[in-house]
């Protein structure tokens, strides 16, 4: 079985597991499928704004797709998130990332 169809099936089990549909938008975006992975990835962070790691790889799938300015909102709300978190590895990712960015 491939690892969507496994993904897919864990979530049948575990439909609110942002750790299953994190992996799966990350098997999205290595099919080029950014659309499905985008709509994960928002549908994770909507629910669970904690959830920092999908932050970084929605804003980096928002990049990719020339929609900048989305891209600077996600990394300034994970790095938000992060922030509050006390997770200053992630905040540093992010803010690295943010700043290629914009500068």
């Amino acid at each position: 079985m491939d690892r969507i169809a496994k993904l897919k099936e864990f979530l049948t089990e575990n439909p609110n597991d942002s750790f299953i549909k994190h992996a799966l938008a990350l098997e999205y975006i290595k099919m080029g499928n950014d659309k499905d992975a985008r709509e994960l990835f928002e549908e994770i962070l909507s629910r669970e704004p904690g959830y920092i790691g999908s932050y970084y790889h929605l804003a980096k799938l928002l990049e990719r797709i020339n929609n900048t300015d989305e891209a600077i909102k996600v990394y300034e709300g994970g790095m938000e998130e992060a922030k509050k978190a006390g997770d200053n590895h992630s905040y540093n990712e992010l803010r690295a990332a943010y700043e290629e960015l914009t500068f």
